[in-house]
């Protein structure tokens, strides 16, 4: 075995160490949480049931892997809990967004299973109770969602200044992102440079960007921020492109929800707002009171070698921004590496 080969395999399993206490300080803050609140009573014990369902059914873990892989290809200690208390809470705030994200998009499933909001309407209408079942299933998923992200916020607290500043970025820029991806799609706004900045602030940026800054950040590396963040936008770009492709053509079991859901929604995703800016039919029924879903999608299939190639100059640029980065070339590898399977997942 040669020494490239041994020093990647020894990465990967620092790397996998400290994502497996991430995990295990995730399970007992939640399960501390739960015995905390069902002491009080049953009920009390169900926002927190919601989020570690969502928790427990899986998930990539993106962002953690690059808040973790940011922080040792900085020269971090590996052996510092603070690192894995930040990719932790990297891994609530996701679980918050998509428990809201699923109540915006009115999306019936995740992770293959009943999103929240459904499940929790669903028990109120077998059980009979007072009000209306929908309300109260959105309701239940909209707390539990706040809770996440106030876990979230306690396992950081202790974060150095830097690292809380990026952090302070990261979850106000999903909330500022969820807001201009609804108002876009009420007002059927046809803009792709918004689009474009709506896909790096709600999606791109807080699960790759962010997550490095934030471990770099930790480390004591500002030197790394200008290389980071040129790799984080174009991957991010690159992974919300690839994110819409699957949501349109792919497998719902993928996309993690009803493939077509976004079109249906009348959600102005980067791949639908690139399409209208270059064709005049994608223009016209897009401006068109109801979206005939099934003529978009041929049209946005004519597209898709264009968008391929698109994702591969991103790829690229991406890998030109870590050749500036001062990290050890194991490190970038194993960054070319992500970047590759980020953006060509589930292809």
């Amino acid at each position: 075995m040669t020494t490239a080969v041994t020093d990647r395999l020894a990465v990967r399993g620092t790397r996998a160490e400290v994502l497996r206490r991430a995990e295990r300080r995730l399970g007992e803050l939640l399960a501390h949480e739960r015995a905390r609140w069902s002491g009080v009573d049953e009920r009390g014990a169900v926002p927190v049931d919601t989020v570690t369902s969502l928790v427990d059914a899986g998930g990539k873990r993106l962002r953690p892997a690059f808040c973790v892989t940011g922080y040792l290809a900085a020269g971090g200690d590996p052996e510092d809990p603070m690192v894995a208390d930040a990719a932790s809470g990297i891994e609530l705030v996701h679980t918050g967004a998509l428990l809201h994200d699923d109540v915006l998009d009115a999306s019936d499933t995740r992770r293959g299973a009943p999103a929240a909001h459904v499940r929790h309407a669903a028990v109120h209408a077998e059980r009979g109770w007072r009000g209306e079942s929908r309300r109260y299933g959105e309701g239940v998923a909209l707390i539990s969602g706040v809770l996440a992200m106030l876990y979230a916020d306690r396992l950081t607290r202790g974060l150095p200044p830097a690292a809380r500043e990026v952090w302070g970025e990261m979850v106000t820029e999903i909330q500022i992102g969820q807001h201009l991806d609804v108002a876009v799609a009420a007002e059927g706004v046809i803009a792709p440079e918004l689009s474009r900045w709506i896909a790096i602030c709600k999606s791109g940026r807080y699960s790759i960007t962010r997550p490095l800054l934030l471990g770099a950040a930790l480390a004591g590396r500002p030197d790394l921020t200008s290389a980071f963040e040129e790799y984080g936008e174009c991957l991010g770009l690159a992974f919300q492109l690839r994110d819409d492709l699957i949501g349109a053509f792919g497998d719902s079991t993928v996309a993690g929800k009803p493939v077509g859901l976004d079109l249906e929604q009348h959600k102005m995703t980067l791949l639908l707002a690139e399409a209208a800016e270059r064709d005049q039919q994608v223009r016209c029924l897009v401006n068109r009171p109801e979206w005939d879903t099934a003529a978009l999608l041929d049209l946005l299939d004519e597209s898709r070698t264009r968008i391929e190639e698109r994702i591969d100059a991103l790829v690229e640029r991406a890998g030109v921004a870590l050749d500036q980065a001062a990290i050890e070339p194991v490190w970038r590898e194993e960054l070319s590496e992500m970047a590759l399977e980020v953006a060509y997942r589930n292809r």
